[in-house]
Parts: structure tokens; C-alpha cells; sequence
């Protein structure tokens, strides 16, 4: 009997005739999961957790946010601890079977179970056939201390928030929609508003719990395995599951003050952002490319905050001093609403039927010396269809602040950061829209940039990744070799494909 009570036979289960038919292990011969003993088949192991080969739970894990890549796997673990994931790698090495961790994101409370979706664009999550480690297993706050919360790897970022927050706490870096794991986002990097003061989310970490690619629990930091801390930050899932975390807290200020300013000129716009970040005048610093209110061009807006606590004024004068845009706004707000600002324009895009249609992203960093180059050049290609209900963000950030090795980014210490969070509508030419990636992504290149992780970027070759990581790639490529010897995590990235 297993510690949950039950056989491991009766762990995986499969519906079969509208009944449920138990799974006893791999057969080792046929490559496929046995329902009875043999001398061929590898029992599994004993579980804490569920394992399940239901259709229903395996079309769920089908496909993901972006909804351009579909691949049923083969089995789905909703882990009971994180014993269930070591025994399931230790089996699935043995086996040379895929896996990937599946983060199940969204805003459970809100929307529904129905809305929990892999938060990856282009297949990245997908376990390619393997089996699917759905992170919801593994989602709890385990403790909370001024500067610092140690959480699963499943909690979401919108749980460590208001959790820390309660306590006068909260994250210093946040991701722009906050209903994403914190192990998916640290697999990553994870980039916010923050990134110039405080780098990536990554660049935020104390220590990990990690389940290697043999099944091995490691725990990992600064000072502690550094080699394995190093290669799992920003690493894409290539060499370990991230199970736990101790992430670093800052106190939580009161309220913000947004500043948005308009710009129709791109130099000045490009010049007002970087002075703006050289100063460090303001806690948060993004910025997007809109249509203007005519259609007939893009329009730029830097969307600047000020912290401060209730009944503390901010000096507009100062903060704006030298600055040249075309319009200003500036809303005062609590920190909590504007943390939370994404949720009302997802809930509207979930309305308007955007959110379960194709995403084609792309995601690329750039020199500050090509930048201009590259927007203009992609400003004269994209159109308000290829945008649809979307938002294109374009800001700048300091490459000194962000400190994870794996978070690739161009030699310049001032780059930018180019995001095309495409909602396009039904109907559109999703291949074109991908040809259009491929095209955009090897301009970046050719200008000197490099691309996030997050992206949907076709036919990425092992030339582009060797491209893509440069000298890094050796690094890269002997933590797989140590830490997954048998190739079986997260195949979807493609990084490490012959």
C-alpha cells in the first residue's frame, strides 16, 4: 500500500468504456502504459498524488495560453508532495519518458478551473507525449517573515502577493498579470516594471528546492550548489523542477502614482525613457505602442510610478522635469489596484472571446544602440490587425540589474525590451502572424538581440540556440548533460534538440 492509503496499481487510472481501468506501469517493451502484470512491465511507483490517463484531464493539457501547439500527453501527475515528483523523474529517466511541469495558471477564485491554462505561447510547457506534472499539486504558502516568503513552486504570483501584502510585505518584482506560478515564471526570468531597480523576478531568489531530471531533491542558492541555482533560473526547465522557493520581500508602499505620458515622435520618446531610467526617478518604469486615436500611426506611452505612502505628495515638477511628450496623465491609486490592474482588461478579453483564441507573441531584447532601428522597422510591418486586442510593450531596462546568468541578454548595459502580447482576432492568419515572428526575431538578431523564452518563434534551429546563447552555451549545455543525462525535461523548448 502506498502512504495515501491506496495501491500503486490503483494510482493511474484510465476511463475505458465510461469505467475506470487501472494502470499497473510502463511496459518497457511496447513503450506504453500496461494494464496488467508482465515480465515486460516496470511497475510505477508509489505515489502521494494522482496519475491519470483520463482523456478529459489529458485534453486539458493538451495545448496552452498562446493555443498554436497541441500535443496530448500521455499522463498527467497531480503530485500529493514533492516525493511524488522525484519518483516520477527517477521513473520517467529510467524510462527515457518526457516531462514537463504544466503550471494549470489563471485566477482559480475568479474565473474557474475551466480557465487554468499552461501561461507558455508556443508549446514551451508541453510535455510533447511525455507526462504532464500539473503545478496545482504543489501551490501552498508555507511561511511568510519580513523579506522573505518561502512558497511551492505552483503558488502564483497573485497568492504571494496578497499573502505578503497582509503582512506590510511584498514581492519586488511582479510580472504585469499576476495569476502565473512562480516556478513557471523563474524557469524564465520573469520581467516587470521592477526590472530596472531590482532586475528579473529570478534575480530575486534566496534559495530553491529542485527535483533534477534523476529524481535528486537539491536544494540551491547563491552559496549552496550555485552551478544548479545557476542553470535553473531563467533556464527554461531544462535542468530541474523548481518545487519550493524562498523568495526576497521589500516593504509594501501604500499608494501609486501613474504617470502616463504620450509621445508621436519615436526618438524623443526612446531619449525621455532612458533619461527617466539613468536618474531612477520613478519606482516603475514600462511603456507601450498604441494606435493613435485617428488609426492612422503608432503613438508611444511611457507609463511611469511613484510610490508613496497615504498623505505623501510626489513632486510632479521634479519627476517630469526635461521631459517632452505630446500629452500627460498622471492617476493616484493604492499599490494593491495598480499591482492588480491586468485583471479588469483580462476578464474583458475573456468576454470578448479573445482569450481562448491563438496568441502568436514575441518577445525579444535589444541593444539600445538598434532599438530605434528595430521598432521602426516593426512599426512599419505591424498592423492594428496583427495587435488585434493585444498590447505591444516596448521599455527599456539596465543589463547590470539582472544578475541570472541563463537570462540571455545583448552585451549593452542599457537595452530594451520589445513584447508583442498579440490578442488577434478570430479568423486571422495565424501562419502569417508566425512568419512575421520569424522575420522580426532574426532582424533582432542580426541588430545584436536576443529572445525571452515566452515567445512564439518558429523553426528555431540548434544553430539559433548555439546563436541565442553564445558563450553560454557550454554552460547551458553541461548542466543538461549533469543534471538530466537522459533528455526528458521540458522537450517542448526545443533548446537542447538535436
Amino acid at each position: 500500500m502506498s502512504r495515501s492509503g491506496m495501491s500503486r496499481r490503483a494510482l493511474l487510472t484510465t476511463a475505458a468504456a465510461g469505467a475506470a481501468t487501472a494502470v499497473t506501469g510502463w511496459n518497457t517493451t511496447t513503450a506504453a502504459w500496461a494494464t496488467a502484470p508482465g515480465t515486460d512491465v516496470a511497475e510505477l511507483p508509489a505515489l502521494d498524488g494522482t496519475v491519470t490517463l483520463q482523456r478529459e484531464a489529458l485534453d486539458r493539457f493538451a495545448g496552452d495560453f498562446g493555443h498554436l501547439v497541441t500535443a496530448t500527453p500521455r499522463a498527467v501527475l497531480r503530485p500529493g508532495s514533492v516525493r511524488d515528483v522525484q519518483q516520477l523523474l527517477a521513473f520517467a529517466r529510467r524510462h527515457r519518458i518526457p516531462v514537463a511541469v504544466n503550471a494549470q495558471s489563471g485566477d482559480l477564485a475568479r474565473t474557474g478551473a475551466a480557465s487554468l491554462e499552461s501561461h507558455s505561447s508556443y508549446g514551451q510547457a508541453n510535455p510533447r507525449g511525455g507526462i504532464a506534472v500539473d503545478a496545482r499539486g504543489l501551490s501552498k504558502i508555507l511561511s511568510l517573515h519580513p523579506g522573505r516568503a518561502v512558497v511551492e513552486a505552483g503558488a502564483t504570483w497573485a497568492q504571494v502577493t496578497e499573502a505578503a501584502l497582509a503582512t506590510g510585505w511584498v514581492p519586488p518584482v511582479l510580472t504585469d498579470y499576476l495569476h502565473l506560478t512562480v516556478g513557471g515564471t523563474l524557469s524564465v526570468g520573469g520581467i516587470g516594471g521592477a526590472v530596472q531597480r531590482h532586475g528579473l523576478q529570478a534575480d530575486n531568489v534566496l534559495e530553491l528546492d529542485v527535483v533534477t531530471g534523476t529524481g535528486d531533491l537539491v536544494t540551491a542558492s547563491p552559496t549552496r550548489n550555485r552551478d544548479l541555482f545557476d542553470a535553473v533560473l531563467a533556464g527554461g526547465g531544462q535542468a530541474g523542477i523548481i518545487v519550493r522557493a524562498t523568495l526576497a520581500l521589500v516593504p509594501a508602499p501604500e499608494r501609486a502614482h501613474v504617470f502616463s505620458l504620450h509621445y508621436d515622435d519615436l526618438d524623443t520618446y526612446l531619449a525621455d525613457q532612458q533619461k527617466v531610467m539613468a536618474e531612477g526617478r520613478f519606482d516603475l518604469q514600462v511603456g507601450d505602442v498604441v494606435r493613435s486615436p485617428d488609426g492612422t500611426h503608432w503613438r508611444y506611452k511611457a507609463e511611469l510610478v511613484a510610490f508613496a505612502d497615504t498623505g505623501q505628495s510626489v513632486d510632479t515638477t521634479a519627476l517630469l522635469a526635461g521631459l517632452t511628450p505630446a500629452e500627460t496623465k498622471v492617476v493616484e491609486q493604492s499599490w494593491r489596484e495598480y499591482a492588480f490592474r491586468v485583471d479588469g482588461f483580462a476578464d474583458y478579453l475573456r468576454a470578448a472571446g479573445y482569450w481562448a483564441l491563438p496568441k502568436p507573441w514575441l518577445s525579444v531584447f535589444l541593444p539600445a544602440s538598434t532599438a530605434r532601428t528595430f521598432m521602426a522597422r516593426a512599426a512599419e510591418v505591424l498592423t492594428a490587425a496583427d495587435l488585434g486586442a493585444g498590447l505591444l510593450l516596448f521599455y527599456p531596462y539596465q543589463r547590470s540589474k539582472v544578475r541570472a546568468p541563463l537570462a540571455v541578454l545583448p552585451d549593452q548595459e542599457t537595452g530594451w525590451h520589445f513584447d508583442l502580447l498579440a490578442f488577434p482576432a478570430a479568423g486571422s492568419d495565424t501562419a502569417a502572424m508566425l512568419e512575421r515572428n520569424r522575420r522580426l526575431y532574426d532582424l533582432a538578431v542580426e541588430l545584436g538581440g536576443k529572445r525571452y523564452l515566452i515567445g512564439a518563434i518558429p523553426d528555431m534551429t540548434r544553430t539559433d540556440w548555439q546563436r541565442h546563447y553564445g558563450a553560454l552555451w557550454d554552460q547551458a549545455s553541461r548542466a543538461k548533460r549533469r543534471y538530466d543525462p537522459a533528455g526528458i525535461l521540458t522537450p517542448g523548448q526545443g533548446i537542447h534538440t538535436p
